[in-house]
């Protein structure tokens, strides 16, 4: 007995789900390899004297970060329009997403709390789900390249290529965040009486609060560097001035801008963690 009762108690040594992971890892290294193979991935090159060669020139030629005061002055001028850019569009965006997700949830319908949404609202839901597809398919970049042709160079065609993205992308996680919360007190409301609105602001929302805004800021770090990029096309702010120097292959002045945006982001970061201690 007391032999038996020793080896019953003795932890197996041995991972009981060993087999399966091997599978699904060997499973997964046969999927991607052909990826691999389809992009003719080939980071070796990048040890190649002739390319390693002018890539240590170019990182070389960032140090030290050009600091005059006059190029300091410009490269805070147009960061404080990359913010506004990223600002502006992701309210644009927040605009665009919040009917979106409040059309498109279920468990704020009221038809839905007898289990089958009744057809038209869920056509709607399906409807507003497509336009949220559509809208977050499209790059910001090729928004960018269209309002560049329409309104001109400029922050606008930024504002406007963010908003219209990120207003899809917003709307889809909004959704999806409201989903997979905890719906007993929305839909109790919506049994007693109460409209979609009151379930939302009483019932979704409170429980909900941080991770919407938590991803909502994300989003807005997100759009700081899209603004970047969009720049490259003639959308204005910080990006636009990188590509200039770029070209001209002033590594100094790429390497202040580089910092600068490091300093962004990282301010994105902390007024994440400052929302989410602040909502919890």
């Amino acid at each position: 007995m007391s032999s038996v009762s020793a080896s019953s108690k003795t932890p197996a040594l041995r991972d009981p789900a060993w087999s399966m992971r091997v599978f699904w890892f060997l499973a997964a290294i046969v999927l991607v390899w052909p990826m691999f193979q389809l992009t003719e991935f080939r980071p070796w090159i990048l040890l190649d004297e002739d390319n390693l060669r002018p890539t240590l020139n170019f990182l070389g030629d960032m140090v030290p970060p050009k600091t005059d005061p006059e190029f300091l002055t410009m490269v805070a001028k147009e960061a404080w329009r990359t913010v506004a850019i990223a600002t502006a569009g992701l309210a644009l965006a927040w605009l665009l997403a919040v009917p979106i997700a409040l059309l498109s949830v279920r468990v704020i319908s009221i038809s839905a709390i007898s289990g089958r949404m009744a057809p038209l609202p869920s056509v709607l839901r399906q409807l507003v789900r497509w336009v949220a597809i559509v809208l977050r398919s499209v790059p910001e970049l090729i928004w960018a390249l269209v309002f560049v042709r329409v309104v001109g160079l400029g922050p606008t065609s930024g504002v406007l290529a963010i908003a219209l993205t990120y207003g899809g992308m917003l709307g889809k996680v909004y959704a999806d965040i409201l989903e997979s919360g905890d719906v007993h007190v929305s839909q109790n409301l919506l049994r007693n009486g109460s409209g979609r609105l009151q379930a939302f602001f009483y019932g979704a929302l409170p429980q909900n609060a941080a991770e919407l805004a938590s991803y909502t800021v994300y989003r807005w770090e997100c759009a700081i560097r899209s603004s970047a990029v969009l720049g490259f096309v003639g959308a204005g702010g910080l990006g636009q001035q990188l590509d200039s120097s770029m070209k001209m292959f002033a590594g100094g002045e790429v390497g202040t801008m580089l910092l600068v945006f490091v300093f962004l982001v990282w301010l994105a970061d902390r007024v994440s963690s400052w929302l989410r201690s602040a909502l919890a």
